[in-house]
């Protein structure tokens, strides 16, 4: 070979050197956003399979969370003796005077006499259940983070759901029964936010909002299966071992199709794993993404991230290192001045919201209607509320949308205090501003999740929406006890929530169509940019 073959071969060798070590064309290195939105599809036919599949996983949560109603229901009764007078209660007749119409096993109130000076027992077993839910929560919020991922998480949960709601239905007492419902709110407490923040995150921007809001449909469609189901299995047993099967079910035929959420994955540096994710969105979608195509977080401009062996690692290109992985603690929320106030104003929020929502749907067992109708009615009228929000949602925004529904559900609660005047009338009023009261609190707990996740950028996302869920817990566990207060004074505190919340959501800001930011540095530099042109604006 001559002289000028082997220079000839060894340039074409550095070339090849060359070429290979050059960064990625940065036309094609873009966040998911924009990977979604001008190749894989925003919203096509693989992220409505897969949103419908993860948000199956609410009407689990809805099973297990409003089992109490009908389990913990005080069941009819009748004298057994003559009685002289009509009593309201049987607390005055002596043992043996009375029975129960459906026998003991109806409920857990018949089958431990949770009655008369035991009644309080009824709303301690439920706010366990609650409790079990805020520590469950902040737990999961941590972990589909961090190691267990979206996906992950999921299966722990409905797998625990599983098998201590199955346990629950052999509890020979009270107090392990309380344990093993607060058990079950521990893995109950994960399900929500785990399902929403997978279903929603491989959405893109434009139809984000929408998809969010419409999660809640689910959960009030379980809610409405669940009182049909109650209807045809009266035994508190046998309801329990119904409201549990669907969790087994879950997790061996629509869990295997999930896929993990791509933003998780560029989180997690698995830049590889995101980008075979998107491959398969857009496939799904009849689209393709470009070969050279490479993901980067919002808050990498200069940074080029590379492959080893042992997995991606961060490279420095003109003397700036993109940033790391983050912790994606709550005291990373905390500590920026840009999220601080956000996580304030939304633990107040959730919390009164959770008061007036668990509150008005447990409180059908004071109206002394119908039982199965009146949850059912409940259920059937927070779905308008869905409709109501996803057309709004767009049109006026999050926050006026926010303070106008928890203002609607406070004066209703609050005619519905007032309506104690009115006598015989009072029960049919008091319904009616029932089912407005929870229309307005259940378009505010659904826009809430959408609004959180807005709110809070992905390395974050999950532990500020734990952390907000512990807030709603919080107020959960309060709603119990407030309802086993009886007559009117729970429509008076579920009112004064409803306006106090409104007031609070005035002081968020507005997040319609913002970016939905990756890291803390991509939003305190979205935030600044924001009020740079603000204050330009402003002088000009």
């Amino acid at each position: 070979m001559s002289n000028e073959d082997v220079n000839s071969s060894s340039d074409l060798r550095s070339g090849l050197l060359a070429h290979a070590a050059a960064p990625p064309d940065p036309a094609l290195r873009m966040g998911i956003d924009d990977a979604l939105r001008l190749y894989a599809g925003e919203f096509g036919r693989w992220q409505l399979r897969h949103f419908v599949l993860t948000c199956s996983a609410w009407a689990l949560e809805a099973f297990h969370t409003m089992v109490m109603i009908f389990a913990d229901r005080e069941p009819a009764w009748r004298c057994t003796a003559a009685v002289a007078g009509s009593l309201p209660d049987q607390c005055g007749l002596p043992a043996g005077a009375w029975e129960w119409i459906e026998g003991a096993s109806a409920s857990t109130v018949s089958q431990w006499g949770l009655v008369c000076g035991q009644r309080y027992k009824v709303g301690f077993a439920q706010s366990a259940f609650f409790a079990g839910c805020m520590i469950g929560g902040g737990v999961f919020g941590h972990l589909s983070d961090s190691f267990l991922g979206r996906k992950g998480s999921l299966t722990v949960v409905c797998l625990l759901n599983a098998v201590f709601g199955l346990l629950t239905s052999l509890s020979p007492s009270y107090w392990l029964y309380t344990s093993l419902r607060f058990l079950t709110g521990f893995s109950t407490g994960g399900v929500g936010l785990c399902a929403f923040v997978l279903a929603t995150e491989p959405i893109g921007p434009a139809k984000r909002g929408v998809a969010g809001m419409s999660t809640f449909y689910f959960f009030s469609g379980g809610i409405a299966l669940l009182s049909a189901v109650a209807y045809l299995f009266p035994s508190w047993r046998s309801l329990y071992v119904v409201s549990s099967l669907p969790s087994l079910l879950f997790l061996l035929l629509v869990l295997p199709f999930l896929s993990e959420s791509p933003r998780w994955y560029l989180i997690r540096r698995r830049t590889a794993d995101a980008v075979n994710t998107l491959r398969k969105i857009a496939a799904g979608n009849g689209k393709c993404l470009p070969p050279g195509l490479t993901l980067k977080l919002d808050d990498e401009v200069d940074g080029v991230e590379t492959h080893t062996n042992n997995g991606p690692k961060a490279e420095s290109v003109g003397g700036k290192i993109p940033h790391s992985i983050e912790s994606g603690s709550i005291l990373d929320v905390l500590r920026s001045p840009a999220t601080r106030l956000r996580l304030i104003l939304m633990v107040g929020i959730n919390f009164l919201c959770a008061v007036g929502y668990y509150g008005l749907s447990l409180n059908v067992v004071n109206l002394k209607t119908n039982l199965y109708l009146s949850v059912l009615l409940n259920a059937v009228a927070e779905m308008p509320a869905f409709v109501v929000t996803a057309l709004l949602l767009d049109r006026l925004g999050r926050k006026p949308l926010g303070v106008g529904t928890m203002l609607l559900s406070g004066a209703f609660c609050l005619a519905g205090f007032f309506a104690g005047v009115l006598g015989a009338m009072k029960t049919v009023i008091r319904m009616a501003c029932g089912i407005v009261g929870i229309f307005g609190m259940a378009a505010m707990y659904n826009l809430l999740f959408i609004y959180t996740a807005e709110l809070f950028p992905t390395v974050v996302r999950n532990a500020a929406l734990g952390c907000v869920t512990q807030a709603s817990q919080l107020g959960a566990i309060l709603a119990p006890l407030v309802v086993v207060a009886g007559d009117g004074m729970p429509f008076a505190v579920f009112g004064c929530c409803g306006v106090a919340g409104a007031l609070l959501a005035y002081y968020l800001p507005e997040t319609m169509n913002s970016p939905l930011y990756d890291t803390m540095a991509g939003l305190e530099d979205g935030e600044r940019n924001c009020l740079g042109e603000e204050k330009d604006a402003y002088h000009r």
